[in-house]
């Protein structure tokens, strides 16, 4: 990759402006709501921007770029999909789940059924934030500095993981989404820009949409081995997506995080319009690569890094690319103080310190913060053993996430559901989607979460009709103000409606 100087000096500029800024964001951050939820007040431009730079890392401008390059406008469905899922979080689930004043998912899980319940997720998520999330993330990125830089991969992953670890070891959450803030708007701005000059150098928007008409479909076959549109929309991708944007801690930490349900849900429906957004300056991009440079690109993922170098001048190359490594900390310290929230509140304190103070949790959180960098990026390069890092993702979240949605939702829905449907249903999704991944291995992973699904429901549902609960669960109720937004049904309709459109002009 061909960088000068003024590209250099660009990428360790607004690296050094990310660290300071984070790091004074956090300087004060002493009790547990300060340090684990930024004192319960964050607004929702804050949390809005933070949920997009924690979730866009190096698999959107480098996977979903490629995957541009290869299926088309098809993969959109993730983004527009994730849409109408945050509006559904904004709706029904959020305002559960602050009227309990939770600090973590798990916790919900044992106000609902018991502390069991609430270990076996708890040690699910940790399991998948340290061995799946933190380190392929970690290892993607360090393959993509290396495509860059020329450093070497290992000296990468150190190089990613203590960077991102330093400003979330000390601040916290609140250094957390102000770095958020700096880098999501960095990208939607080079994002933008890219997609801008991509439009001129393949002549125009009437050009483009000429040349890539094969590529422009958002729905495929019901029988495509990837995006099945009957799992995109009444199947298996409603699984993800719901516990990625409504269960997964370290997206959800900034909506528990707010200081009114209302400004929460603002916050949401201000991600859910970004992510309406997202695939014109992430996937339009990739089309326009194999438009501009199919003959010279042989990777799909070398998609959109190839753009960057070729259109973007020097010293925004420098920024673009700084913005790309600010995305891929965005999503590693979102892990990193989400992970330690659930070992400080959900381990530590009720199972070895039941008294622990703010301070002494505070300390324990910064201790666990730090242990996961390290050992993340020990893990790190053992997931280059494995031939798709993306296959790899997909199919061990699998495991674990259609369990943890039956749990939630038949638990929101089936009032009388009682625990011991709830830890079955956890455990029985591990060999039951295994097992459709060994029997079924042609079919696509969306339709084995869907079928999962419906199994564990089936299961709850059964265990309910004989041993039910004798009253239903009286949830705690915090003094977290859990009105809902007045416009709130507009906004989402609104997103929903547009999310609608977009896929009937790219039918």
């Amino acid at each position: 990759m061909n960088l000068n100087w003024i590209d250099y000096a660009a990428f360790g500029a607004f690296i050094g402006i990310v660290v300071s800024v984070s790091l004074w964001a956090g300087r004060r951050e002493k009790s547990t709501e300060d340090y684990f939820l930024a004192g319960r007040n964050l607004t929702w431009w804050l949390i809005g921007f933070s949920l997009i730079a924690s979730n866009i890392s190096t698999e959107h401008f480098v996977g979903m770029a490629g995957k541009g390059y290869g299926v088309g406008l098809a993969i959109a469905s993730y983004e527009w999909m994730a849409a109408i899922t945050l509006v559904i979080v904004a709706w029904f689930f959020l305002p559960k789940f602050l009227r309990c004043g939770i600090f973590t998912m798990p916790q919900f899980l044992e106000y609902r059924y018991s502390a069991v319940t609430r270990t076996i997720m708890a040690i699910f998520i940790m399991v998948a934030y340290v061995l799946v999330a933190l380190a392929t993330v970690l290892y993607a990125s360090a393959l993509a500095i290396n495509e860059i830089f020329g450093i070497n991969i290992v000296v990468a992953v150190w190089l990613i993981g203590v960077t991102a670890g330093v400003y979330t070891v000390y601040g916290g959450l609140k250094a957390v989404v102000w770095s958020d803030l700096i880098q999501g708007g960095a990208l939607l701005l080079g994002g933008l820009l890219v997609t801008f000059l991509g439009l001129q150098a393949v002549g125009g928007l009437d050009n483009f949409l000429a040349q890539g008409a094969d590529k422009l479909h958002t729905v495929l076959p019901w029988d495509h081995p990837e995006l099945p549109w009957l799992a995109v929309f009444i199947g298996g991708l409603w699984i993800p997506n719901l516990f990625y944007w409504g269960m997964n801690q370290f997206i959800t930490q900034r909506t528990l995080a707010a200081k009114n349900l209302a400004e929460a849900q603002k916050g949401i429906y201000l991600a859910a319009f970004l992510k309406l957004l997202i695939p014109f300056i992430i996937v339009f991009p990739g089309i326009m690569a194999l438009q501009l440079y199919g003959a010279d690109i042989t990777n799909p993922d070398q998609a959109y890094p190839h753009m960057i170098q070729r259109i973007l001048p020097a010293g925004l190359r420098g920024l673009m690319f700084a913005a790309l490594f600010g995305a891929v900390m965005s999503s590693i310290d979102s892990m990193l103080n989400s992970a330690s929230t659930i070992f400080t509140v959900d381990f530590y304190q009720r199972y070895l310190d039941k008294k622990a103070g703010p301070k002494r949790m505070v300390f324990v959180g910064r201790i666990a913060t730090a242990s996961f960098v390290v050992f993340a990026c020990l893990c790190a390069p053992w997931i280059g053993s494995f031939e798709s890092v993306f296959d790899y993702i997909q199919k061990f979240w699998g495991f674990i996430t259609p369990g943890i949605v039956t749990a939630f939702v038949i638990g929101l829905i089936v009032k009388k559901a009682p625990p011991m449907a709830a830890n079955g249903a956890l455990i029985l999704g591990i060999p039951i989607y295994g097992a459709l991944l060994w029997l079924w291995p042609e079919v696509a992973f969306l339709h084995h979460m869907a079928i999962t699904f419906l199994l564990l429901s089936a299961f709850m549902l059964v265990v309910t009709l004989f041993k039910p609960l004798q009253e239903p669960v009286e949830f705690p109720v915090s003094e977290i103000e859990v009105k809902m937004l007045p416009s709130g049904w507009f906004w989402g309709g609104l997103i929903i409606l547009v999310t609608l459109c977009l896929y009937l002009i790219f039918w």
